[in-house]
């Protein structure tokens, strides 16, 4: 079985970071002793995921659920040691291309990737999964319907990308005709299926983490039966198609989801996953953490699906060995300001208003809601520790961290603005109302009054902050997301580029707030473009400081995510990407 991995070495040298893994579920090869097959791994929590289809997937939760149904051409495996989670590893992909092997060209432009053999589609006959599954995943990046969140990370780097997406945009959305038809008849010039095993991509310039774009769920394969429908919809979220051990059999939308496993699929043919559970159950709606966890130690329950461990609950959990703290080195959550909200005469447009807000949080309050400092510590910059360009700084720092109430006043003082209304929705899930609620005691002390909305997990994404119109019209101006970077190691661009490029601000857009500044937009570039990854670094951290200059967020917490397991479930191995242990991996003790 091929196993190929490249150490991405990049970056690594960041990747001491400061919060350490620890308490139970550390199981290493063997240590639960040898699998057992069966029963139904049952998973409880919250919302739904914003976008089931690969292609606009953009939350952990969808990460997880995407990995154990649809594969890509690399990936990553699943461990209890985060080093062990950073290399980039084959997947569906026979091999690791290398310009020592011949597949990558001198140039660094051309890579051609071979598909291994035994990869198959759950249709009736089974297929073969082709490299012409991948060019589909590709053009279906920037369908108009439900477009990437990471289109940008494409456009910027494959060959005649981004006139496809700019050329797709003009198609009916509601159409799933007119979509197909466009990616029939249009090409994207630098990726091409030379035949059925074998893919060729053409990049406009070098890029050193390629392979990682290469692993991120949008770019899955999609059968041709996807061309029915129109990407993200309703009918699609039930005609899904798996290549991966599970196939979700049933999806009841905001209640629950029943994964069995894939006839198809085969273990030789899968360097990255295995197969143990006969079925996992997903059940949404509860959005009690405190009930969640009570659910898994009484035993009804094995794994939350979307909320971490109560906080109270960690202190008599510490010792227990189905507990654990585990990196996942990110910015969670952050305050974004709405840039384009007209409210309050366009206050948080202006530079000086949002910089006035920085000095408003404590964050000492966030730590201590989350679990304390074993769990997070304060961040001030977009980039955490961990993480490609970051920087030890302290912009707008507070003392003790805990705000500063009377500079936040005389501030906005200054900007005219000093009796600001905030529209603030937040998630509902998990510890995010009382993290919203401190945020708001802190903006009162301001003198800034905020109207909070609940929202649930799913839509708070999919539509409240993601939607362009909704901003422009001022539906909201605060909100609290979080964002995990989609990879480790060589990963400047995973932070900055989604979330504050103005250029890819449109539907499904990370880049929430609208920010949009052509100095960080050029710095993007000249970091896409730089001669090494040391380089790239310092090219990020520049644009970190502008971001953090223009006071486009407030970045709050660098936080680690805890979690519990039931007593039956063994063979736990965590991934930071999608803050959750991998499904196909565990097993399950006799009930």
């Amino acid at each position: 079985m091929a196993r190929d991995l490249i150490k991405v070495t990049a970056g690594l040298a960041g990747l001491a970071v400061g919060l350490t893994a620890c308490g139970g579920g550390e199981t290493a090869s063997g240590a639960d002793g040898p699998p057992r097959d069966g029963g139904t791994l049952r998973i409880v929590g919250s919302s739904d995921v914003e976008h089931l289809d690969t292609a606009s997937v953009a939350s952990v939760g969808a990460y997880g659920l995407a990995r154990i149904y649809a594969r890509t051409l690399f990936g990553t495996r699943a461990s209890n040691d985060f080093n062990e989670t950073v290399p980039v590893r084959a997947d569906v992909a026979a091999r690791l291309p290398t310009r020592e092997n011949g597949d990558i060209s001198k140039d660094g432009r051309t890579y051609t990737v071979r598909l291994r053999k035994g990869v198959q589609w759950n249709t009736r006959p089974v297929r073969a999964v082709t490299a012409r599954d991948f060019v589909r995943g590709f053009e279906r990046l920037c369908n108009p319907a439900s477009p990437s969140a990471g289109k940008g990370y494409y456009t910027s780097t494959i060959k005649g990308m981004d006139g496809f997406c700019r050329g797709f945009g003009g198609v009916d959305a509601k159409d799933a005709g007119a979509i197909a038809d466009y990616q029939r008849k249009q090409d994207i010039e630098g990726v091409r299926a030379k035949d059925d095993e074998t893919l060729v991509f053409k990049l406009a310039r070098p890029a050193s983490d390629f392979l990682n774009l290469l692993s991120l769920p949008f770019t899955a394969a999609a059968p041709q039966e996807y061309d029915r429908y129109v990407p993200d919809g309703r009918d699609f979220r039930q005609h899904t198609i798996s290549d991966g051990p599970y196939l979700i059999s049933e999806y009841k939308p905001g209640v629950s989801y029943l994964l069995t496993r894939n006839p198809a699929w085969r273990q030789d043919a899968d360097p990255l996953r295995e197969r143990h559970v006969e079925k996992i159950r997903i059940t949404l709606g509860q959005d009690s953490p405190e009930t969640v966890q009570g659910q898994i130690e009484q035993g009804a329950a094995d794994l939350a699906w979307d909320q971490p461990v109560p906080t109270q609950a960690i202190p008599r959990l510490r010792d227990d060995p189905r507990f654990a703290i585990r990196d996942t080195p990110n910015n969670s959550p952050y305050l974004v300001f709405n840039t384009r909200s007209p409210n309050n005469g366009g206050a948080l447009g202006k530079r000086e208003v949002r910089r006035a807000l920085e000095y408003a949080v404590d964050r000492s309050a966030l730590i201590k809601i989350v679990g304390g400092p074993s769990v997070a510590q304060p961040l001030h910059t977009v980039i955490p520790p961990g993480n490609a360009g970051y920087a030890t700084l302290k912009h707008y720092a507070t003392p003790g961290e805990s705000g500063d109430p009377a500079k936040c006043r005389e501030l906005l003082g200054k900007t005219g603005h000093a009796a600001l209304t905030l529209k603030f929705p937040y998630r509902t899930n998990s510890v995010h109302k009382l993290i919203t609620q401190s945020i708001q005691q802190n903006l009162a002390a301001c003198g800034v009054r905020t109207e909070l909305t609940a929202d649930t997990g799913g839509s708070f994404y999919s539509s409240t902050i993601a939607t362009p119109a909704k901003a422009s019209e001022g539906r909201w101006d605060i909100a609290a997301p979080g964002w995990t970077p989609d990879w480790y190691g060589n990963n400047g661009r995973s932070m900055i580029q989604p979330l504050f490029d103005g250029r890819t601000y449109g539907p499904n857009s990370t880049n929430y707030g609208g920010y949009d500044n052509v100095q960080v937009n050029g710095l993007i570039d000249a970091a896409l473009t730089a001669p090494d990854a040391s380089r790239a670094a310092e090219l990020w951290q520049l644009a970190d400081q502008k971001i953090m200059e223009d006071a486009a967020i407030v970045p709050l917490l660098n936080r680690a995510h805890t979690i519990f397991r039931s007593s039956r479930v063994r063979g736990a191995r965590f991934v930071p990407t999608t803050a959750g242990y991998d499904y196909t991996r565990l097993w399950l003790t006799e009930d």
